[in-house]
């Protein structure tokens, strides 16, 4: 009789969490219905298109295979925008991680015993909420030619004998982007790294104090190893952004001096917006994109991961 009894409970108990799981189905539906509709059927959608020769205002188009891709790789605008979108986010991204180390460092430095550090915080911080269009009128402003602010402060200190056109030189164009997207996302990145910082356990370093260890080896031997999961996050995060940069190249210079700042989004806005509205092209370009993410990713994540996880 007990058994029974025991039993009919156990059946009660099931059937309710089987009903309480219904439940959480329906709490979580908006969010495969969101993601579906926004990132599923869209990424679906590319890569039909990137297979056919849909372009102008056409919604047909036949299936050609990857014809689309061979243009690609034999089209010089398109390898062009390749090297750029590499260059510039390489460039930025090494002074940027150095300084928000650096910045993370002091932060965090007991010895250092930094005062207003909420405000300094705020300030390294502030440019990345700034919009693009604003920071590229302020950039583009402050590089005029032939009277912009730079210019007439590097020929009154005698750097300059005549004023210098900075948008119509590539490097100069390409150190410009390069600083922008650098001064914008430094202060997040040593927002981050600091945090990654303050969530190590304190007293490891109490015990690199006990053994006599100089702030270098705390460093080195603790904080570096330690901080690999939040350097990894930031490496991807960047990479993933750096890849995508579209908004300071395309409203600074509009990808000039000679396509020297285009960059692989604004190659598929081009192709998918201006001129012959060449979606296929564009799709494919996308699909690319896509691919190199990936690759890259995964490349740095193994390289950044513990021994211990490559030899498992």
């Amino acid at each position: 009789m007990q058994a029974t009894t025991e039993q009919s409970g156990k059946k009660r108990k099931l059937a309710k969490i089987k009903n309480t799981n219904k439940f959480g189905y329906w709490f979580i539906l908006p969010f495969f219905i969101v993601f579906a509709g926004f990132n599923l059927y869209p990424t679906l959608y590319t890569l039909y298109l990137a297979f056919v020769d849909i372009s102008g205002f056409n919604f047909e188009g036949n299936f050609i295979g990857f014809q689309n891709f061979s243009y690609l790789v034999t089209n010089n605008l398109f390898l062009q925008a390749s090297y750029n979108t590499m260059l510039l986010w390489v460039i930025n991204f090494i002074p940027q991680i150095g300084l928000a180390l650096l910045l993370a460092y002091w932060f965090t430095n007991y010895q250092l015993k930094l005062r207003a550090q909420g405000f300094f915080k705020s300030v390294f911080y502030f440019p990345n909420i700034i919009t693009a269009a604003s920071v590229a009128v302020i950039f583009f402003t402050l590089f005029d030619y032939p009277r912009g602010p730079v210019n007439m402060i590097l020929m009154q200190t005698g750097v300059l004998e005549a004023p210098f056109d900075f948008f119509r030189s590539a490097f100069a164009t390409r150190s410009i982007v390069a600083f922008i997207q650098f001064w914008m996302w430094y202060g997040q990145t040593s927002i981050v790294l600091t945090a990654g910082i303050l969530s190590i356990d304190k007293s490891l370093y109490e015990a690199a104090v006990i053994d006599g260890a100089t702030a270098w080896q705390t460093f080195r031997r603790i904080t570096l190893p330690l901080l690999k999961p939040i350097t990894l996050y930031v490496l991807i995060t960047s990479l993933v952004g750096g890849l995508q940069m579209f908004d300071i190249p395309r409203l600074l210079t509009d990808g000039g001096p000679n396509n020297s700042v285009e960059t692989l989004m604004t190659y598929i806005f081009r192709q998918a917006i201006e001129g012959g509205r060449n979606v296929s092209i564009a799709a494919a370009a996308s699909v690319y994109l896509l691919i190199l993410t990936i690759i890259l990713s995964a490349i740095i994540f193994f390289l950044i991961r513990d021994k211990s996880e490559r030899e498992a």
